[in-house]
């Protein structure tokens, strides 16, 4: 895993020409200033500019900068005009000879210089040193304050970066948000040599600019293991819901040298829920992020790898080897392998929403846009308990918050203690009986047609949001011709294989399944992508659990 940056200290930047004039410069400052800034030289303005675009893209604050006025190709003033686009706080110094005094005054007007030096600045405890230390202060004062290591610079309304704010926040990965059309978007996309037509744009902590990255590059330069450390494994999990979190921390805490294996992010849907209240042991509640991240520490702490932004393409069985297949054409094998691959949210056929996907349509909670929803109309369609919580989320800061229902009510399918809590909510409306029609927008979402069921009335109706909750099909398409599924492409396993008392076609093994194991011996299904499971995260998290224990069995009897 990458090393995590240190925290980085506050710059002073030098410019002067004369190679024994920036060393004199840059030995004074170091000499007061060394131990709590970073002291950077150049020696052109063309190469201070370079430095400060990188300082820009690392994450560093530039607090002074102080600029000679007479150098060639660029002048002091020139220099420093271009360095406020970069770093717009930063306090300008401009070191001038006595002749220069003038010029020197003309630049307070013109690009706002906080103070001019004359040469010679000796002694500096007398010249140099008061200057600079009343330029520090009213910097620490000011609005200019370190920000977060990660940057992603985006256009509101597009899809693409809502789902890499999505992807770094549900990995726990700090970031932040800059719309390309604010200035302090622009200055970084100057920085990165980008003029704004190839969006996201992803900074990393180390100051890597990547243009519209996927997840699997953001991954690999934020600090996410994208790479196995071996060929061979005890145990692999397929997926990091909590029924994968669940055999993660059980297989490693057990011995098995465990790896998972998550496409996105850790915790799934149950990651993305903005409170679970009925989770035993959280009588106050818990949200998915903090139930996540505990679990993925915890499995951490026992030895297991997690691995993320990796697509499983395949699994083949060669002998007693089970080996998994990535979407690059890399692989892994293990003795064992748990498909906890969980579910994805079906989506809701109507017109003009797959355009508007990202940019005002949601699926799932999308907890990222709910600051962006303040004062607004948000529409959520769906009846479990995801759309439940992810109301009472919503409903803090949105002007209005409307459950859609196709069936007459929320009470059958969901939690009789989310219904109270929406019930006694002022600004959650429940509308049953009614479908989304259509969807209208230019680049984000404007109105929705409603139809009421019954009667077929439509109804259009103003609405920035949409969150869609309607059902999940599991993500098992890639398990084709090798392990058995429903109709629904839902992970056939123990008892539901022989409903005749009969093994499945092609079982060779003189014993019956066990409760978990598919239709592949030592192949194993845990939580919402089995047949018949209960959909919770409490029995999630207990099937992981109960597949390591029929790991045991298996590798033990193999």
């Amino acid at each position: 895993m990458t090393k995590a940056a240190s925290p980085a200290r506050t710059v002073i930047l030098t410019v002067d020409d004369d190679p024994g004039v920036s060393r004199a410069v840059a030995r004074d400052l170091r000499r007061r200033y060394g131990e709590e800034h970073r002291i950077v030289r150049a020696e052109s303005g063309d190469a201070a500019l370079d430095a400060l675009r990188e300082l820009k893209l690392r994450g560093d604050q530039v607090a002074v900068i102080l600029a000679d006025y007479r150098m060639p190709q660029m002048d002091g003033i020139e220099f420093l005009e271009q360095a406020i686009d970069v770093f717009p706080g930063a306090r300008r110094v401009l070191l001038t000879a006595y002749a220069d005094t003038n010029a020197a005054i003309d630049a307070i007007n013109v690009i706002d210089l906080d103070h001019y030096l004359l040469k010679p600045w000796d002694p500096p405890e007398e010249k140099l040193y008061p200057v600079v230390d009343d330029l520090l202060d009213a910097w620490r004062v000011s609005d200019y304050k370190p920000v977060g290591a990660c940057k992603v610079v985006g256009h509101r309304w597009s899809a693409r970066s809502s789902g890499v704010r999505e992807f770094l926040a549900r990995n726990q990965v700090p970031y932040r948000w800059y719309s390309s059309d604010t200035p302090e978007g622009e200055r970084l996309l100057k920085a990165a040599g980008q003029d704004g037509q190839r969006l996201p744009l992803v900074i990393t902590p180390e100051g890597t600019p990547l243009v519209e990255p996927d997840d699997h590059d953001i991954a690999a330069h934020v600090g996410l293991a994208t790479t196995p450390t071996s060929e061979f494994y005890d145990l692999v999990v397929i997926g990091g819901g909590p029924a994968g979190l669940g055999s993660a921390v059980y297989g490693a805490s057990e011995g098995l040298r465990t790896v998972l294996v998550e496409r996105s992010a850790t915790g799934g849907q149950a990651g993305q829920s903005s409170r679970i209240e009925n989770y035993l042991g959280f009588p106050d509640g818990v949200s998915g992020a903090q139930l996540t991240d505990r679990a993925r520490r915890q499995a951490a702490k026992f030895g297991a790898e997690i691995l993320t932004a990796r697509e499983v393409t395949g699994l083949e069985v060669t002998g007693a080897s089970r080996t998994i297949r990535f979407s690059d054409g890399s692989s892994i094998s293990a003795h064992a392998v748990i498909l906890a691959t969980g579910v994805s949210y079906r989506q809701l056929d109507a017109p003009g929403l797959d355009d508007l996907t990202g940019c005002g349509v949601f699926y799932g909670s999308a907890l990222t846009e709910a600051a962006a929803c303040q004062g607004h109309d948000v529409y959520i369609v769906g009846g479990a308990n995801s759309a439940g919580q992810a109301a009472m989320y919503l409903a803090r800061g949105a002007k209005s918050v409307t459950i859609l229902v196709r069936g007459a009510s929320l009470a059958a399918s969901m939690s009789h203690y989310l219904i109270e809590q929406i019930e006694n909510a002022p600004n959650i409306t429940v509308r049953p009986g009614t479908v989304v029609e259509s969807a209208h927008g230019g680049d984000h979402l404007e109105q929705l047609t409603l139809r009421d069921v019954e009667s077929g009335h439509t109804e259009l109706v103003d609405a920035q949001w949409l969150f869609v909750f309607i059902g999940a099909a599991p993500l098992t398409g890639w398990l084709d011709g090798t392990v058995l599924r429903d109709g629904r492409g839902f992970i056939m396993a123990g008892p539901d294989m022989t409903p005749d008392g009969q093994p499945p076609r092609g079982w060779e093994l003189d014993r019956p399944p066990y409760h978990l194991e598919t239709n592949v011996p030592g192949v194993f299904v845990a939580g919402d992508a089995r047949a018949e499971s209960a959909k919770r995260v409490a029995s999630a998290v207990g099937e992981g659990a109960m597949a390591v224990m029929l790991v045991h069995r298996y590798l033990e009897q193999s």
